[in-house]
């Protein structure tokens, strides 16, 4: 599942595709990180928020209170769950994302990426949460799915990754429908190879 992605398109191209007000175009990130502000594609176009979800207020199934920050939720639960009552739902573009295999100290890096050099489109939820003195900010969380063949190798979960053409029924669509689009990446669309250092450690 994604814990570092990277974005390089330039956000005009993003907003052109779907016919959106673009924000101003960023310089290339190639190591984006949770915590870290991201683009997302909302219901109501483009905007920025924060990724990783701090569920304040949020309980589980029985009633305690959820602590740990949401970077991923898994698409098996994440419209059942209590802890995900009320998001919404966003959609967060990146031309790619890193996974790591092997021991501590020892991990290798994997770069993968659209086969077609495309960018990628993740479904998410959204939430936003009230900061100490405050500030109101929006926050993202991507959902996760199993694996296709191509990811397997190297991660035990990828990012349910949607077609262009069904980013407006993942994000303003009925509930069931979308539930349907959570599911493996065909197989043979991603390519994954062994990612240089100075990818994924800059900024």
């Amino acid at each position: 599942m994604p814990g570092r992605v990277f974005l390089t398109t330039p956000l005009h191209e993003i907003a052109a595709l779907f016919g959106v007000e673009p924000l101003a175009d960023e310089p290339p990130r190639r190591n984006i990180a949770p915590g870290q502000q991201v683009v997302a594609l909302t219901p109501e176009g483009m905007q920025h928020m924060r990724w990783g979800m701090i569920p304040v207020g949020r309980v589980n199934a029985r009633g305690r209170p959820v602590m740990e920050t949401i970077v991923n939720a898994r698409s098996e639960t994440v419209f059942d769950k209590s802890a995900f009552a009320g998001t919404g739902r966003a959609v967060l573009p990146v031309d790619g994302w890193y996974e790591w295999t092997g021991k501590t100290r020892r991990k290798t890096a994997w770069r993968i990426r659209s086969a077609d050099g495309a960018p990628l489109f993740f479904a998410a939820i959204t939430d936003t949460w009230t900061a100490p003195g405050g500030p109101v900010v929006p926050q993202i969380a991507t959902v996760t799915c199993e694996p296709n063949a191509d990811v397997r190798p190297v991660h035990h979960r990828m990012a349910v990754i949607l077609a262009p053409s069904d980013v407006a029924l993942w994000l303003a669509g009925p509930e069931a429908e979308a539930a349907a689009l959570m599911r493996p990446w065909p197989d043979g669309r991603l390519l994954v190879a062994e990612a240089a250092a100075v990818d994924w450690e800059a900024p």
